[in-house]
């Protein structure tokens, strides 16, 4: 049964622009989920809808819980409670082979592009194609093609991975997470290690995705400018708890100071206790782990 549940309705913020979620159903659902590694709680009973078809940004400072989060949609962790749900269905009970499915309908940007240095563009996003569909070799070429026009690399395709500047290496990548033509793609801090300029072009491009393939997005950053600029919807993470959730406008007007100590950039000592860092662990998903 698909899930019919609303998120509630965001007003317009003072540019006019509305999130528009009040018709959207959730396409991602966590149901107070809880994860922890060790003594470290990282998240704690969150729940949170993710509403399809638009941009949600979860944004917080590092080590707030937002990529232990985005591992929780693809099945690279499971919740020690709780439920995830991906369009009605619960997912964090599937079996490994099972979740196969769910993932040929998620795409994800990792955050360094994590393309194979040995393989030129048109291997690096031919890759998923071979790996899970049955396509002829012309067939998988026109879907990369396609890919580089809409992440506009057009080409590229015999280069190698060095061969390409900082923001070409990104939309590749992007280009890899959407060749699949999938209905929801995560964005792991997008515009991490790029200039201003490149990160406003990855920025245009998520933008760009969301009206032209109606996907789902779901942008991980604390990168305040990207945010502001692509959310719908704005879901604020402190120590694996929602600080706060609506548009940017309301997320910036916010009274918790703990907030306003984020949008702001300013360092406050007693702000250590509600984001404490998330240990290191060596879980990041491998190229092929993702379509």
């Amino acid at each position: 049964m698909r899930d019919t549940m609303r998120t509630p309705k965001l007003s317009p913020d003072r540019n006019g622009t509305s999130a528009q979620v009040a018709d959207a159903p959730a396409i991602i659902r966590f149901v107070g989920v809880h994860k922890r590694f060790g003594q470290q709680h990282v998240l704690e009973d969150l729940s949170m809808d993710i509403p399809t078809g638009l941009t949600t940004v979860v944004m917080g400072p590092s080590g707030c819980g937002k990529s232990v989060m985005l591992k929780h949609i693809v099945g690279l962790l499971r919740p020690d409670a709780g439920e995830v749900y991906f369009d009605g269905e619960r997912i964090d009970r599937l079996k490994e082979r099972e979740f196969r499915r769910i993932r040929l309908q998620i795409g994800l940007l990792f955050q360094m592009a994590a393309l194979f240095d040995s393989m030129n563009v048109l291997q690096n996003i031919e890759f998923p194609l071979v790996e899970h569909t049955t396509l002829t070799a012309a067939e998988r070429r026109d879907r990369v093609r396609e890919a580089l026009e809409m992440v506009d690399l057009a080409g590229v395709e015999q280069k190698l991975p060095a061969q390409l500047s900082g923001g070409q290496r990104k939309r590749v990548g992007l280009a890899r997470a959407i060749v699949l033509r999938p209905r929801v793609v995560l964005y792991d801090e997008p515009t991490t290690g790029l200039d201003p300029i490149r990160s406003d072009g990855i920025n245009e491009l998520i933008i760009k995705l969301r009206r032209t393939m109606n996907v789902t997005s779901i942008v991980v950053t604390h990168d305040l400018v990207s945010a502001r600029k692509v959310a719908d919807h704005v879901v604020m993470l402190l120590g694996g708890k929602i600080a706060a959730k609506g548009t940017y406008d309301q997320i910036e007007s916010n009274s918790d100071p703990h907030v306003q100590h984020f949008v702001k950039g300013h360092y406050d000592k007693a702000d250590e206790d509600v984001m404490p860092a998330i240990p290191h662990r060596n879980d990041s998903p491998a190229p092929e782990a993702m379509p």
